[in-house]
């Protein structure tokens, strides 16, 4: 296992931990209507045996649901998970830079889970970051120079909006200080213009979406009196007074509460074409020998919308261990 990082765990270490899935086909088809249905098929057949692996293996169980009547998994504390998958996997190579020149083959099977590339992402539209700081894209770029070819989606991406200004927050503030109240505020661009919100959006992905195709800032507007209603970390309040605390922007204006927000990446959405065995393809569909991608550096499994990232690691990277091994 090489790990680019100075420690293994990636963006799964700064998660909430929650590995999940919808709870049919048919939703996940709705969910994410552009996306492969032959993965999205793996990943809701083969995620709950993959999650007793996981137990298996020692990663310690925080809650047994997700909490999201939509979907079904269980939520592991981050560090356990990724302190579980480290001992099973044995020796890892930590600030090892991953090459462009590496051959592989049937004998010499390399399985790509690099994170996908939201850093490049991020910088080329001008967004902030809300993952690690070293998915680059590199497994993107070494299966691309060995003739891989890509998905649709490679300008999608799963995101928060976050507190601005951004440089306010750190890799403990990602998950509890992200607005997830666009439900219950109006949402303008930095020109005033209103940016909707649909009822269908809970993930409040595509909104953050928008925000980001209008400049990537916003102001999240909300009434005073919806200042009690329910996110998943608190009320309103309580995660406006988070934000505060922590030096964001908050404005007062009659009777209501403003929150300055910036569009962060999480993890890409498009990436390398893969078969239902993980194996990368060429652009004639073709098995590239001994390539095989997991995770987000796969794409095409939850085009135009948004799913698990860490269910299509864990399902994924299974699916490539076994195709390797025989």
């Amino acid at each position: 296992m090489l790990e680019k990082g100075d420690r293994p765990g990636g963006s799964m270490l700064l998660s909430s931990g929650v590995v999940w899935r919808y709870r049919l086909l048919e939703d996940f088809r709705r969910e994410c209507p552009d996306g492969d249905p032959s993965l999205q098929h793996l990943i809701v057949e083969r995620l709950d045996d993959a999650l007793d692996w996981l137990e298996s293996l020692g990663a310690p169980v925080v809650r047994k649901e997700t909490g999201n009547p939509r979907t079904v998994g269980r939520r592991f504390d981050p560090r356990g998970l990724t302190d579980a998958l480290v001992r099973a996997a044995g020796a890892v190579q930590t600030g090892h830079a991953l090459g462009t020149g590496g051959q592989t083959g049937p004998d010499q099977p390399l399985l790509l889970a690099t994170g996908g590339f939201p850093v490049r992402l991020a910088r080329e539209r001008a967004l902030a970051l809300r993952s690690n700081p070293w998915s680059q894209g590199d497994g993107l770029d070494l299966a691309v120079a060995a003739g891989a070819a890509t998905t649709a989606g490679m300008d999608e991406f799963y995101g928060r909006a976050m507190p601005a200004p951004p440089a306010r927050w750190g890799e403990a503030e990602l998950v509890d200080h992200a607005p997830l109240y666009g439900r219950f505020a109006t949402v303008l661009d930095e020109q005033g213009g209103r940016i909707p919100q649909a009822s269908a959006d809970w993930s409040e992905n595509a909104l953050v979406q928008e925000v980001a195709r209008r400049g990537g800032r916003a102001w999240y507007v909300v009434d005073r009196n919806d200042l009690g209603r329910e996110t998943p970390y608190g009320t309103v309040a309580e995660a406006i007074e988070r934000v505060r605390a922590a030096g964001g922007t908050v404005e007062h204006r009659d009777g209501q509460v403003a929150v300055h927000v910036v569009a962060a990446v999480t993890h890409t959405i498009g990436g390398l074409a893969i078969d239902e065995r993980a194996r990368v393809v060429d652009r004639d569909n073709a098995p590239i020998p001994g390539l095989y991608a997991a995770g987000v550096d796969a794409g095409g499994w939850s085009t135009g919308g948004y799913a698990s990232g860490l269910a299509a690691a864990l399902v994924l990277g299974l699916v490539a261990a076994e195709s390797a091994a025989s």
